[in-house]
């Protein structure tokens, strides 16, 4: 049995590396999903076992985020933000400035595979009406996003698996990470406009983009919504799964925009990624496997349980097979009190290193192609490289500054 576990496990990690296995039309989703499912099927694991190996409270918190993120997307707010950025009289380097800013902060509070969703197929739009190339915008917002998203414990899903399996405090770990991503947002901003050399221009026409009605009043209302819910985060005592689900149920509760309108923006397939993942993990936790590799590596000098080496390992780890599995496979080791801010930081700044590190990047790059508007791995990769390395060592500089303060 133990060998058939092993055997599950190597091929789904293997299918996070490729995003796919060759000859079948399955994505990382089905993939996370088949291997439970074999598990299951194959004796590995109880139906009942593979239930309690998922993380309800992380699963929990992604959803609520998610359907605050949705109302907000339905009721025409991104919409709205983008064209205004799209739309002020200011400078190429300055409009780039604002569209990264906006993805950053947008991100710290909402999911920022959302953030990118929305907004990138309406700035391609807002570029081509004012005749400049929107690769450098597009790479602004995707890279942005990632860096915003790190501030907080709600701003992308690894970091919410971290704050939630850690059980960190939002505000202890804003102080950690809020720093790293106010001066990451700048970085990406003097990296792209270096990489520009001054050619902001490109004339081209791309379809009509879809524009979602603004809704003042549902936008206000979600808005209230996500006040209210950070206060709680960095108020309250209540879980914050709890606080995001009663948020998310008084936002369903609506006569002007449909559930199921709502519902259909929720990104099922992340959801059940994760759910996949927890179980596949368990599974080879449970042969003792991972901690005998684990202690091989300690023998060798290399102990995950150090923040520093945890940091370190985190950012190759995030870029083979994605951020979420690397966190899954790192989190046991995350016993140190700064392992969970190392772990955040770390897998989420990592993310603009190549263009598969980060969902957000795939968004982006999709949405833009089709619209016309390609960008490759060497192109992303230009500023990607630089950002990320310069990114992961302000936050490494700043969390040692912490540790010996």
């Amino acid at each position: 049995m133990e060998s058939f576990v092993l055997a599950v496990f190597a091929l789904v990690y293997l299918g996070m590396i490729l995003g796919g296995i060759p000859g079948l039309a399955l994505d990382r989703t089905g993939i996370a999903l088949l291997g439970a499912l074999a598990l299951v099927a194959g004796g590995a694991l109880s139906p009942a076992a593979a239930w309690t190996a998922i993380d309800v409270p992380t699963i929990a918190l992604l959803f609520g985020m998610m359907i605050l993120s949705a109302q907000l997307s339905t009721s025409g707010f991104y919409a709205r933000i983008t064209d205004r950025i799209a739309h002020l009289d200011v400078r190429p380097a300055t409009l780039l400035f604002a569209v990264i800013v906006a993805a950053g902060v947008l991100s710290a509070v909402l999911v920022n595979d959302v953030v990118c969703l929305a907004m990138a197929p309406l700035l391609v739009d807002g570029c081509a009406r004012r005749k400049l190339d929107p690769v450098p915008f597009l790479l602004g917002l995707a890279a942005g996003s990632n860096v915003g998203s790190a501030a907080t414990l709600i701003g992308n899903p690894q970091n919410m698996l971290v704050g939630q399996t850690l059980g960190l405090s939002f505000g202890g770990y804003l102080v950690d990470a809020l720093v790293p991503s106010a001066l990451g947002l700048g970085v990406v901003q003097l990296v792209i406009v270096l990489s520009v050399r001054g050619r902001w221009t490109r004339a081209g026409a791309v379809p009509a983009v879809e524009r979602v009605p603004y809704d003042a009043w549902t936008t206000w209302k979600a808005l209230v919504a996500t006040a209210v819910l950070v206060a709680a985060f960095l108020a309250a005592p209540w879980p914050r799964e709890v606080v995001a689900l009663a948020v998310a149920g008084v936002l369903l509760v609506n006569r002007r925009t449909e559930s199921r309108a709502i519902l259909a923006r929720v990104d099922g397939q992340l959801l059940v990624l994760f759910m996949g993942l927890f179980v596949v993990n368990r599974a080879l936790a449970d042969t003792g496997r991972l901690a005998a590799f684990v202690a091989m590596l300690s023998e060798h000098g290399v102990d995950l349980r150090e923040p520093g080496q945890l940091f370190l390992w985190c950012v190759p780890l995030s870029n083979v097979v994605s951020n979420v599995p690397a966190v899954m496979l790192l989190l046991p080791q995350a016993t140190h009190p700064s392992a969970g801010a190392a772990l955040a930081l770390a897998s989420t700044l990592a993310g603009n290193l190549v263009l598969v590190g980060s969902i957000a990047n795939l968004i982006v790059v999709d949405q833009a192609a089709r619209r016309g508007v390609t960008i490759g791995w060497r192109e992303h990769a230009r500023v990607g490289v630089p950002i990320a390395l310069l990114t992961l060592g302000i936050a490494a500089a700043w969390l040692w500054l912490r540790s010996v303060a």
